[in-house]
């Protein structure tokens, strides 16, 4: 069994920052991958960033490209997620996502991430 957490959410103003982490635990776990998506009522849940350990490969939605910074975590199994220069159109419920398959690339589907977070809820105000 893979549990996976996000943590760091909240609300915050036009401009501002906020940082996001995730763990995976489980026995005997490794994880190949991680990653972060959001997703807002009556849309697709989107990629926001990407991250595969070997190699350290990192993968940007276009929207957040420059603004956000995925990153390693120093704890096993774990990343975080940057967000700078916030805008309205970055509020959804973020999802922190993790696969226990080796991958040669960072997946950008959902369908690459078996296991998922609750979501933790991202508001950008005006």
């Amino acid at each position: 069994q893979v549990h996976v957490v996000e943590s760091g959410g909240g609300l915050v103003q036009i401009g501002g920052s906020l940082r996001l982490s995730c763990t995976a635990s489980g026995r005997r776990l490794y994880t190949y991958a991680m990653a972060w998506f959001r997703q807002v009522p009556g849309k697709e849940r989107e990629l926001v960033a990407g991250y595969r350990f070997i190699g350290s490969n990192k993968l940007y939605g276009d929207s957040v490209k420059g603004r956000f910074t995925i990153s390693e975590g120093d704890a096993d199994n774990t990343v975080y997620l940057q967000m700078n220069n916030l805008l309205p159109d970055d509020t959804a419920v973020y999802y922190c996502a993790a696969r226990t398959m080796d991958t040669t690339v960072v997946p950008r589907s959902s369908t690459g991430y078996p296991y998922w977070g609750q979501g933790t809820q991202v508001t950008v105000s005006s």
